[in-house]
């Protein structure tokens, strides 16, 4: 009855209230499905489980042709850090096209590729940050490392050409007329204005210092910008770039933030302490803080009747927050309360919701997917392998009003799924915990390490050992973990000097997190590796 008052029902008091119902039920709804699914083949095929979630196959509804005609015309973009890759997907299926390659895979092998850190090579690194047009038909994407912001066509994925911009810039948008894109340098104090008609820098904004992202209250007169070392919002009059306030936050460094599309409200991460700061976007002050976990990524607006809009602002009674290392996505009303928990996958990080808010998908950095949430149930539907180490994540309706939107796009090489591997504490204690992904980056190997619940302000360091030896000899460092000073967290990526050796039960060796340096200091967090590694 409350799924079908969210499909029918216009008084929004009701959906409100059919919405609560579905995500307080979805816990025991999942697992009678799961008990449901072990019997007869004619029990699973029910009408009892006609709506089953699952996280491995494409969504359900996909398959019906009002489905592919609602979506066939949109795509979601993703930005591939370690792949530098834009990877494009059709969400009328829920499948990868291909991928649009703006650089060489970390430390590629290929020799024409060019080695990444020479100045041979000609590529883009760290593909990191995603934006769009208010027609649909440009995607910015920014690269940190290069300090490049590359205008594709959304329609052909033809790259239109590339703007080099100050130090590390980090996200951008466009400007709610179109005429602008903003993009924020965050190793310096300015928001670089480029005009994407002619393709170069106009002007800057000087903000504070490290502004990490952009997005336009959706009259377009006022701009907001947070920071990855300065504990402020500030407030830009567009017209002269001019800071009109500048809201103290709780802390210096926010990824993400993103605009109620009636002009309301400011929802920002942190991801250093693990909260979202709500700010009201008329009066410029703070309504209230939310507890959300360590590595707080992105935020969304989403939910019937809400989805993606321009200049960065979203529709939707419902906040959507991604959460590192919880592996979650908290959902949250527009008064701050908690709806549910959302387990999604390795790393949830960026987040967009669909043109009509019925979904959002979200990236999995250390799982090298995608996975769609259904908001009216708050369940996932669909994962879809894709890039390497996808960052910012962005839903783009009528992206491809003609033609199949696959020109210049390649496939991947290889299907590479990261292997996951649990740390746990010596002692048992459930409060302190960690996980290694590991991926192969060809002629050496990537390793993304999550860990919560140590000391704060302590480093760590992840060695690989040989449980059959003592000799410090056979112990191999890998990589160096800071925690932060509040709940003792830490997200850090690392590269090996060569590929690892075989690591499984049968081979006797095993992860270990250490405090300090030696490797014969205090264990922290230890664990045999599954087979086949």
């Amino acid at each position: 009855m409350a799924r079908q008052l969210l499909v029918y029902s216009r008084d929004s008091a009701l959906r409100v209230f059919a919405l609560g119902i579905v995500a307080e039920q979805q816990v025991e709804v999942t697992q009678l499905e799961h008990w449901s699914a072990a019997g007869a083949r004619a029990a699973r095929s029910s009408a009892a489980l006609d709506r089953r979630v699952t996280t491995e196959l494409p969504i359900r509804a996909s398959s019906s042709a009002a489905h592919r005609a609602d979506y066939q015309r949109d795509r979601v973009y993703t930005a591939d850090q370690v792949s530098n890759t834009v990877s494009v997907i059709d969400p009328s299926t829920n499948r990868l096209l291909g991928q649009l390659r703006l650089g060489s895979e970390r430390l590629s092998p290929l020799p024409a590729a060019g080695f990444m850190l020479s100045a041979l090579y000609g590529g883009e690194i760290n593909v990191h940050g995603l934006g769009f047009s208010p027609d649909h038909r440009w995607l910015s994407v920014v690269s940190t490392a290069t300090n490049a912001v590359t205008i594709v066509e959304t329609t052909t994925n033809r790259v239109k050409g590339t703007v080099y911009v100050g130090r590390n810039p980090h996200e951008g948008f466009f400007s709610p007329d179109g005429r602008e894109l903003w993009v924020s340098v965050r190793g310096a104090n300015y928001v670089s204005v480029i005009d994407p008609v002619r393709m170069r820098e106009v002007r800057r904004v000087v903000t504070a210092k490290g502004p990490s992202m952009i997005v336009f209250r959706p009259d377009g007169r006022v701009a907001f910008v947070n920071h990855s070392f300065t504990p402020e919002l500030d407030v830009i009059d567009v017209p002269s770039g001019r800071v009109l306030a500048r809201v103290p936050v709780v802390s210096p460094f926010s990824p993400d933030l993103v605009i109620t599309q009636d002009g309301a409200q400011v929802w920002m991460t942190h991801k250093d302490v693990g909260k979202v700061t709500v700010v009201n976007a008329r009066t410029y002050v703070v309504e209230g803080v939310i507890e959300t976990g360590p590595i707080t990524n992105h935020v969304t607006m989403a939910g019937p009747g809400g989805g993606t809009r321009v200049g960065g602002a979203s529709a939707g009674d419902y906040a959507y927050v991604t959460v590192c290392t919880e592996n979650v996505v908290k959902v949250y009303r527009r008064d701050r309360t908690l709806v549910t928990s959302i387990p999604v996958g390795a790393c949830p990080h960026g987040i967009w919701a669909s043109g009509d808010g019925s979904r959002v998908y979200v990236g999995l950095q250390q799982g090298d997917g995608v996975v769609v949430i259904d908001t009216r149930t708050n369940s996932v539907v669909a994962q879809i392998p894709m890039g390497q180490s996808p960052q910012a994540l962005v839903y783009v309706p009528d992206a491809v009003p003609t033609g199949d939107g696959t020109q210049n796009l390649t496939q991947p090489a290889v299907a590479r799924r990261p292997v996951e591997i649990s740390l746990s504490a010596p002692d048992g204690r459930a409060s302190s915990w960690g996980r290694v992904y590991m991926r192969s980056l060809g002629p050496i190997d990537g390793i993304d390490v999550s860990v919560r619940g140590l000391s704060p302000a302590t480093t760590y360091t992840l060695y690989l050992m040989d449980e059959d030896s003592a000799y410090v000899s056979s112990s191999l460092p890998l990589a160096t973990v800071v925690t932060d000073a509040n709940g003792g967290a830490a997200l850090v990526e690392a590269v090996t000097a060569a590929p690892l050796p075989e690591i499984s039960e049968t081979s006797g060796r095993r992860l270990v997190l250490v405090e300090g340096v030696a490797p014969n200091g205090p264990t922290a967090l230890t664990s045999r590796v599954p087979r086949g590694r």
